[in-house]
């Protein structure tokens, strides 16, 4: 679910295809997006062992530990692209806003921590050029708890 308005166009990211782009001003710390209609994870040793949920993994996101969303479906959410420098905050399924956004903002998250642990993305950072390579759970848990930590008490102050 995204919750300000938005709406889908050409991203500004080279070779990005379409982005998401917010339409009204989102306040630093609050959340963009919102997991729901999550009937089901998958574990990511299940996902590797079925032929189906395999084809589905290209839009898979970690949720949490080794359980996997699948969205064949491609829902709005999947349009919010990678940055290294990113203007969203992804933890545990949820986007915060990592400073207060604009309208006409794209929004971006960190791949790795929507990858499995190690597993390099089929394409580099736009900006950078590096490998886009996933983070392990501990890793990512700990980074964007700390970061979210972080963003809440400056929000509030």
């Amino acid at each position: 679910m995204i919750l300000p308005r938005y709406h889908i166009a050409a991203s500004a990211i080279h070779g990005a295809g379409k982005g998401l782009f917010l339409d009204e001003t989102v306040a630093a710390g609050s959340i963009i997006t919102a997991p729901d209609a999550i009937t089901q994870t998958f574990r990511y040793a299940d996902i590797m062992a079925s032929a189906e949920l395999r084809a589905q993994f290209h839009a898979s996101a970690r949720w949490f530990e080794d359980r996997y969303t699948l969205s064949p479906d491609w829902p709005d959410e999947c349009y919010i692209n990678h940055s290294f420098a990113p203007n969203g905050l992804w933890h545990l399924g949820f986007v915060f806003a990592l400073a207060e956004l604009p309208p006409g903002t794209e929004i971006t998250v960190d791949y790795r921590h929507l990858l499995p642990p190690g597993q390099a993305e089929d394409f580099v950072d736009s900006v950078t050029g590096e490998t886009i390579t996933g983070l392990s759970w501990q890793e990512s848990l700990a980074s964007s708890t700390h970061a979210l930590a972080e963003l809440l008490v400056a929000a509030h102050r």
